[in-house]
Parts: C-alpha cells; sequence; structure tokens
C-alpha cells in the first residue's frame, strides 16, 4: 500500500551453541513481528549458534543441531507472511560457509554464504569458513536440512524478489570491504539490503558503523537495514553491543539507541516510492549498472505485495526543516552562507550596489541581512546596501515602523518612498476606483514598487535584489513583473517555512546584534502582502495563509510532489498523517487542491525566474530544477483529487 514495505530487525538472547535456546527466542521475535505484520524480518550472523563458537564450529554435533534449528524454524513460519533471514554455519560439498538463510511461509526461499571473510586484527573467521567465491554448485535439495518436501534450493543468488520488492542480502564484512557485495546487489536491482552482521564494540566503532550503513544506502540509492550481534554473545575477548540500523536513502530512520542491549526489536516502514523515483531521475546511477554490467538475476520469494500502512514510517510534518534545534541551527547557518555566497559573486562580478525593497516582512528582512552580509565580506561599506520602503495602502504601522528601524540599526543607506500619489494617479489614467480593492488594486502596488526599485538602481548603479521565496513562486503568489522580478533572487531556492527558522538561527548564533529586537518582532509578524487597507484598529487585515492556505501544508505538498514526484492520493495520504493533530482531512483536501491548480497555472512565472542559488534537494528554477511547459494541463492530477475523501 503507497510503496511501502516493512522491514523489522531483532537481535535475540542468545547462549553461545545452544541453539534449542536461541530457536525458541528467535520464534519469540517472529512472533512479535508477525504481529506486527513485518514483510522481512532480520537476525544477527550465525544467530542460530551464536557469532562467539570459535573451535566449536569444527563440531558436527553443532552444524547438525543448526540444521535441525533451521527446519524448526521452517515449520514455524508455514501460513505467515512474514520473510525472515537468519544466520547458520552450513557445510555445502564438504566445505563450511557462514550464510544466511531466507524463509518464506514454510519454504526455504535461498541460502547466502558471506563472500568476504575477515582474517584480520580481533577477527579469525578463515579458520572456519570459505568464501562465496569458492562455491562450485548453485543449487541444494531441501533434503540437506531434513524436509520432507524436495525442491531446490539457490545457494549462489543474494538477490530476491519479496512482495513486490528486490531484496539483496549481504553478511557483516561484506559491507566493510572496499568494495561491498551490496554496490553490486544495488546495481543487480535490489531496492533493500539487509545485512545479517557481528560486529564488535570498540571505541568510536558506533559512529563508524552508522555512517557507513547511512552512506551505503545514500550510494546505492536504497533501504539498508543492519542487524548485529547482541550483548549476551561470548565476551572471552569481545563485546558486541546489538547495534542495529535501518537506513533509507541516506537517512538513518530507524536504530538501537542503547550503547550494549539485545533482546529487541526495531521496525520501520521503507518508503520504495522514495527509491524508485530517485533511480528514475539518477543518470549516474543508470550508467553504473551499465558499465558494471551486473547480473539481474533474483531468486521468488512470494508475489504478495505488501499490506504495510506506513504506521512505522517516519514522516516529516515539516520536512525542509530539521527536528532538533541543533541540526536546525547548523542547516540555517549553512542556507545563510550559501545565499551570501551567491549574492557576493553577482556584486563582485558587476560591481552594483545591492538594492532591496523592505516591507518589515520575513522575506525582504532575510534578502537585506544577506546583502549586508556580502557587502561585508567584499570590504565595502554597509551603506552602500539601498535599503527602500514604500509605504502604500496596506502598509501598517508596526511593519513599516520595524522595517524603518532594521535599516537603521544595520547601517544601510535607507530611503523612504511613498508610492500612495503613484498608485492613485496611475487608478485615475486606468480607470480603476481606489475603493475598489480587487487584483488590480493590489497588482498596481506591486508594480509600482518593483519599478521604483529598478529605476533608482539605474539611478546609482544597483542591482535589484528580490525577495521573494521558494513557495510564493511554486503558489505563483506574487505579481507577473511586479515583485515577480528582480536582477538576483537570493530567497528563490528558500521555503516560506524555513525563513523565520534561519533568522531566528542568526539572532540565536548572535548575529546582526544591534538588530535583534526588531528581528524578533519581525519574525513573530503575520504573514501579510499588505495590500489592502488596515482594519479598524490599525492592524493588518489581509492575511496570506487565510487566502492562499497554510505555509506549512504548501510546503509539505510542494516537497512530497517535487522531490519524489508522489501521486496526488499518497500526498494526501501522508499529509493525513503528518497533520493529524493541527487539520482535518476536508482542509488538507481544500488545499491540496489549491496547491495542484496553482502549480500549474503559475508556472509561467516561473518560466521566466530571475537567476538564484538553488539551496537544497528541491528547486523550482527552470535553469537548474523545474523543466515544465507553461500551458501544462492538470486535469489527471485533479481527476484523482476529486475522487478522494
Amino acid at each position: 500500500m503507497y510503496d511501502y514495505f516493512r522491514i523489522a530487525c531483532a537481535v535475540p538472547d542468545v547462549e553461545v551453541a545452544d541453539v534449542k535456546y536461541n530457536i525458541c527466542e528467535i520464534k519469540k521475535q517472529i512472533t512479535e513481528a508477525i504481529n506486527n505484520k513485518v514483510d522481512l524480518l532480520v537476525f544477527p550472523e550465525l544467530s542460530v549458534t551464536g557469532y562467539t563458537c570459535g573451535d566449536l564450529f569444527f563440531q558436527n554435533t553443532l552444524i547438525k543441531e543448526a540444521v535441525d534449528g533451521i527446519k524448526s524454524l521452517v515449520e514455524f513460519t508455514k501460513g505467515t507472511e512474514t520473510a525472515v533471514a537468519v544466520g547458520l554455519p552450513f557445510i555445502i560439498d564438504d566445505l563450511l560457509y557462514n550464510c544466511a538463510v531466507i524463509i518464506y511461509d514454510g519454504v526455504i526461499c535461498g541460502i547466502v554464504p558471506k563472500k568476504y571473510i575477515p582474517d584480520h586484527g580481533e577477527f579469525s573467521e578463515k579458520r572456519y569458513f570459505n568464501s562465496s567465491n569458492n562455491l562450485n554448485t548453485e543449487y541444494i535439495s531441501s533434503l540437506s536440512f531434513g524436509l520432507s518436501d524436495e525442491y531446490y534450493i539457490s545457494v549462489t543468488s543474494g538477490l530476491f524478489l519479496l512482495k513486490g520488492t528486490k531484496v539483496g542480502v549481504e553478511i557483516c564484512e561484506d559491507l566493510f570491504a572496499p568494495s561491498p557485495v551490496s554496490t553490486d546487489l544495488c546495481l543487480s536491482g535490489a531496492e533493500i539490503i539487509i545485512n545479517l552482521a557481528a560486529s564488535n564494540e570498540t571505541v568510536g566503532k558506533r559512529t563508524k558503523r552508522t555512517d557507513l550503513v547511512k552512506n551505503q544506502s545514500m550510494n546505492g540509492i536504497c533501504s539498508y537495514a543492519f542487524c548485529s550481534a547482541g550483548c549476551k554473545e561470548s565476551t572471552s575477548g569481545l563485546v558486541f553491543s546489538g547495534h542495529s540500523i535501518i537506513a533509507e536513502n541516506g537517512k538513518i530512520v530507524a536504530e538501537q539507541k542503547e550503547n550494549i542491549s539485545s533482546d529487541y526489536i526495531i521496525i520501520s516502514d521503507i518508503d520504495l516510492g522514495k527509491i524508485r523515483h530517485d533511480r528514475m531521475i539518477n543518470t549516474t546511477f543508470s550508467d553504473c549498472k551499465a558499465y558494471n554490467k551486473t547480473d539481474p538475476h533474483r531468486h521468488f520469494v512470494s508475489d504478495k505485495e505488501s499490506d504495510s500502512d506506513g504506521e512505522f514510517a517516519s514522516i516529516s510534518k515539516l520536512p525542509f526543516i530539521p527536528s532538533t534545534e541543533a541540526d536546525r541551527t547548523d542547516r540555517c547557518l549553512s542556507i545563510f552562507e550559501i545565499q551570501v555566497a551567491g549574492l557576493k559573486k553577482r556584486l563582485e562580478k558587476t560591481g552594483c550596489k545591492p538594492v532591496i525593497g523592505i516591507s518589515g516582512g520575513l522575506d525582504s528582512t532575510l534578502a537585506l541581512l544577506v546583502a549586508v552580509e556580502a557587502v561585508k565580506s567584499l570590504g565595502r561599506p554597509v551603506s552602500d546596501v539601498i535599503g527602500i520602503t514604500m509605504p502604500c495602502f496596506g502598509t501598517t504601522d508596526r511593519t513599516y515602523n520595524n522595517a524603518v528601524s532594521l535599516m537603521k540599526s544595520l547601517g544601510i543607506t535607507n530611503i523612504e518612498i511613498n508610492i500612495k500619489d503613484a498608485c492613485l494617479q496611475h487608478f485615475k489614467d486606468i480607470g480603476q476606483s481606489e475603493n475598489n480593492y480587487d487584483l488590480t488594486y493590489e497588482n498596481s502596488q506591486a508594480r509600482e514598487r518593483t519599478q521604483v526599485l529598478m529605476d533608482y538602481a539605474g539611478k546609482v548603479g544597483g542591482l535589484v535584489v528580490g525577495t521573494g521565496d521558494m513557495s510564493e513562486m511554486a503558489l505563483g503568489w506574487c505579481t507577473y513583473n511586479g515583485d515577480h522580478m528582480s536582477m538576483y533572487g537570493v530567497n528563490s531556492g528558500i521555503p516560506k517555512s524555513l525563513i523565520r527558522w534561519i533568522i531566528d538561527s542568526l539572532i540565536k548564533n548572535g548575529n546582526f546584534v544591534n538588530s535583534k529586537a526588531y528581528l524578533w518582532d519581525i519574525v513573530n509578524t503575520p504573514i501579510s502582502p499588505e495590500l489592502l487597507p488596515p482594519d479598524s484598529k490599525g492592524e493588518i487585515a489581509q492575511q496570506t495563509e487565510d487566502i492562499v492556505g497554510p505555509y506549512a501544508l504548501h510546503d509539505f505538498f510542494l516537497y512530497n510532489i517535487l522531490r519524489y514526484g508522489f501521486e496526488p492520493e499518497k500526498v494526501y495520504f501522508l499529509a493525513k498523517k503528518a497533520f493529524k493533530d493541527d487539520f482535518d482531512s476536508e482542509i488538507i483536501l481544500k488545499w491540496l487542491k489549491t496547491f495542484y491548480r496553482r502549480f500549474f497555472s503559475q508556472q509561467f512565472k516561473r518560466s521566466c525566474m530571475p537567476d538564484g542559488v538553488k539551496i537544497g534537494s528541491v528547486g523550482i528554477s527552470s535553469s537548474t530544477d523545474l523543466k515544465m511547459p507553461s500551458d501544462a494541463c492538470a486535469n489527471i492530477w485533479l481527476k484523482q483529487l476529486e475522487a478522494l475523501k
């Protein structure tokens, strides 16, 4: 359902070499996984016997007991829909291998021997096990496990097709090698990689493991589930921490947080839609597949589609904003540096002075701070920045005073040009009533402000710095050839929901100390274009989100539609889950329809956007990201929405 696949890592308590005890513990966790409708459950390396058996691996008694243990698990899984991956020592053609066994609904679907056998440092696996490179057979009989029904089991392919999902299997060191097995598996089509591991704990190794799993999931454009042996292994020379990690395309989505642990299960729903979308658009990935000529052969497990509803999926309500304050601050300060670097280069190349319209709102405030920092980094006086406030019919005392006070506190050249008379003359020229608060009334003010900025910039050798953000441009919430236009747009790659956090981070980081009080008030001012007169109390009467919809919702829509190409039905499903405590489903559907209608109809504005630096993974500039015709039809998207409730 909605391309979700539910995966889990289970680390059972073990008694080293006590197979019956271990199988009992494994069954408990299989039962828990079945109750949670897990599609694939991964256990650690050699989980049937324990990893730390040492020379006991040479004992036929242990090997035979392990085989009997697998037989017991096969019987236990009959009639269930959870696939299980467990580890055991297994003899093939007289050689002993460290293997992963895939079991589903009472059938052994395949056996995957480990390829890279470590024999360095604290590891001496080559004393016991052979590499899969030594295999000279492709199949073995199920009778090898004492099963009553005979069928052939693949022992060469590490790639399986399970519930419409391609799963690749590797074992511990296979990931740590210079050329990981999982790289070939991904290029052969694996969308999910599972790793049955026994990674011991040393100082700093937890971080190394996490980074390795995260990076491999990013490089392979896949999900990666790493399940490592727990602390009940032998501690004769090593301690195993039970560190399990589930990553999705470069992000950790689930992880065992306790440093030393055992007897637990972690579950995550993997969004295969994201993985498939990124592979589809990533030309480097397809080139690597062609260059490496990987073997796409995969072993069939089950054709039943996963019915995971995404309960265990991580859905970010604010996908552009990191969830922790530390990460958010770091992200915001980095974005500010990118903005400054972009404008600095443009000013350096042109020799111009930045000219900005200052409204006292969020967007123009951030653009102004960027301009101030850019001229400082060029060694030029702050007075080179020219800020122009242009009050008109809708300007309130709060925004006007913040605009003027902010410019003065920053030490820039500040100018006030009241545009009321110019707009009234324009109304007279075109026969527009000043009491008719229609689109012409609003747009005339926006275009007059842009004309003032452009002409003043021409007068002083300036460059008009645009203030509009990505959310506004996605919705077309700007006046064509008005605030839509500038000579360089510093906010064009930043969503509205992130702008206030960038300013917040600059304040808390100690930037622009003299302007702190005004910046705080601007951050807390309602978002408004201020194109209609204030109310009877002099307060802002026209609030953008009452008209066009909540920016939190629109930014959520924007991210999931452009970043992953999700269909309207899935975007709606995700939004209902993410905003269940904020909006009812009718409101979400209403604004989702608004987003699609405006997104399609307003492309002509984005097709002629001014230059502006790309900031994140989502962009709407036609020069870098969004190549979309201005006359595209939205019917098939809106039709899908009409069928939703």
